[in-house]
Formats: C-alpha cells, sequence, structure tokens
C-alpha cells in the first residue's frame, strides 16, 4: 500500500515537473517569438510642417537627421508629397529627407489662377525660395512626373545647389510626351470646345487608375487605395 502510494506520488510530480517544463518552454519561445517578430521604432519620425515662401503656406514632409545626406523629393500630378510616405519610413535612418507641396497642391496654400501663375517656371522659383527659407544648400533631387520640369528649372537656376538626380517617369521635352497629351493641347487652344474630354482624359478614375497601374498584367500587385484616394 505504502509502495503503491509513493509510486503515485512519484509519477505525479513528474508529470507535474514535466507540465511546468513544458509552459516553461512556451513561455520562452513566445518570448524568443515575440521579440523576434517586434517592430523597430522609428528612429527619425516625420515632422509634419508649413513655412512662408513668396507669401504662401508651403506643406512639407520632414525625417532624418539633418546632418546626412539631404534628398529633396518632387512629386508628380496629381497627387502631394504624400506619395513619398513609404520612403520616409525605409530611409529615414541614413538621409535628411523633404517633400513639399507644390502650390495648388496636397496641403499647401492653392491661390486663384488670376493671382498666381500655376507654370513650371514659377513653381520652380517658388521651390527654389523653399530650399533657401530651409537653408538646403546642397542636395540629391528626386523628380516624379511634373517633379521633371519643375526640377531641372530648379537645376538651371542653381546648378550648384544638386549634387545627384533621381527621375521617375519625368519628361523634359515634347517630344517625350504620348498621345495623352493631344486631348490636352486641344483643351489650351480651344477650352470650351474640349473640356468634356480633357475631364475623360485627365481627371476620371479610369485615368487617375492608368496613371498608377499603367498596363501592369499584374494588378493584384497594386493597391486601389493608389487611386481612389488621390489628393489633388
Amino acid at each position: 500500500m505504502h509502495r503503491l502510494t509513493f509510486r503515485n506520488l512519484f509519477v505525479s510530480c513528474s508529470v507535474f515537473l514535466s507540465l511546468q517544463a513544458v509552459l516553461l518552454l512556451f513561455t520562452s519561445l513566445s518570448s524568443m517569438a515575440r521579440a523576434q517578430t517586434k517592430e523597430t521604432p522609428v528612429q527619425h519620425r516625420t515632422a509634419y510642417r508649413t513655412i512662408q515662401v513668396d507669401g504662401l503656406s508651403i506643406f512639407y514632409r520632414e525625417a532624418g537627421p539633418k546632418n546626412a545626406p539631404t534628398i529633396l523629393l518632387l512629386h508628380g500630378l496629381p497627387s502631394s508629397s504624400r506619395m513619398f510616405e513609404p520612403l520616409f519610413d525605409r530611409l529615414s535612418d541614413r538621409y535628411h529627407l523633404v517633400a513639399p507641396d507644390y502650390p495648388g497642391f496636397g496641403h499647401s496654400d492653392w491661390p486663384e489662377p488670376k493671382k498666381f501663375a500655376y507654370t513650371f517656371d514659377h513653381i520652380a522659383e517658388v521651390m527654389n525660395h523653399f530650399t533657401e527659407a530651409l537653408g538646403l544648400s546642397h542636395f540629391s533631387l528626386y523628380m516624379q512626373d511634373y517633379g521633371g520640369p519643375v526640377g531641372f528649372r530648379m537645376i538651371l537656376a542653381h546648378p550648384e545647389r544638386v549634387e545627384r538626380l533621381i527621375v521617375q517617369d519625368a519628361v523634359a521635352h515634347n517630344e517625350g510626351l504620348g498621345a495623352n497629351w493631344k486631348t490636352r493641347r486641344e483643351f489650351w487652344a480651344d477650352r470650351a470646345a474640349n473640356e468634356s474630354a480633357l475631364r475623360a482624359n485627365l481627371l476620371s478614375l479610369a485615368a487617375t487608375r492608368a496613371r498608377h497601374a499603367g498596363g501592369d498584367p499584374d494588378i493584384e500587385r497594386h493597391n486601389p487605395d493608389l487611386w481612389t484616394n488621390t489628393i489633388f
């Protein structure tokens, strides 16, 4: 009787200790998994700022150490500096990133066309004054779409400021413009007769979707938020 009781007690203790060991093992593994999957905190969070330039409130995003190499990112149409948020997340540990919204775009002022000339020459002038207001004397220039004609004009005015060029889908000459621009040129010549055609060509949901996805056969790679939540 005593032997059986002792044996049962021994078995019970062994089972208890085995369960304790298993629980300890699972606890350790869970802690390791949490440590491995925990996201690395962003060291240089993006700041959302405005600055007065030529009487306009210019909005811009800024991240990264200011003593690191600077990249000035110029957005395209119909977009804003918001398009560069993913790059900010990936590059702000190594670069000083600055991305402004042009006048009439994003969160910058939208002056009336009768009071502000919406030309590439004028926008480039404002952007040059923007860099001066921030004290950006040397930088790499990232140009996307409209950023091309804006950025190249900035370079012509101050070539000594630009150290490197990153060009994404930007055209700087008439020969590079595609068939889409036929409708836009006709609109410039006769607005009343071509306004409805321009809206379909430039502002429709289908046209906006095409700007983001193009002719990519793998449409599932593209987040539809890109063309449904576009900031003009």
